[in-house]
């Protein structure tokens, strides 16, 4: 398994909304267990997607956080395989309960991840290794 994460993608939402969204996860072989987000998953990457921030944790309210469609673009290096996934992201879905669910099934070897959203953004791009 390998864990990764890209920098904060900033983002316009639905209206008038500044958003910013976290990305990390985790590549793994597999195949996943039963109760996982895609069981029986090989050679894939799993994201853990969060919006905004809390100046003082759970103690404050969730800012930059906005509805928005996350879109996350993958191509393995290895392969030249290439492929994207779209998810929505309700503003809810802050550090404390984050989106768990969206899988990108690249297949071995070095995948670059590009991070974007359906709205004018700052994408962000990260290099990982899927075993």
């Amino acid at each position: 398994m390998t864990e990764m994460r890209t920098g904060p993608v900033m983002t316009l939402g639905n209206g008038a909304c500044v958003g910013l969204l976290n990305v990390a996860g985790t590549a793994f072989d597999g195949p996943l267990a039963e109760y996982t987000p895609a069981p029986g998953a090989l050679h894939a990457i799993s994201l853990r997607i969060s919006q905004g921030f809390s100046p003082l944790g759970n103690w404050a309210p969730t800012l930059l956080a906005c509805d928005v469609n996350i879109i996350v673009d993958w191509k393995n290096l290895d392969s030249g395989a290439t492929g994207s996934v779209t998810r929505f992201i309700p503003a809810n879905k802050t550090s404390t309960y984050p989106v768990q669910d969206v899988v990108a099934y690249t297949g071995p070897g070095r995948v670059e991840i590009t991070v974007r959203t359906d709205k004018p953004h700052l994408p962000q791009s990260t290099e990982v290794f899927v075993p």
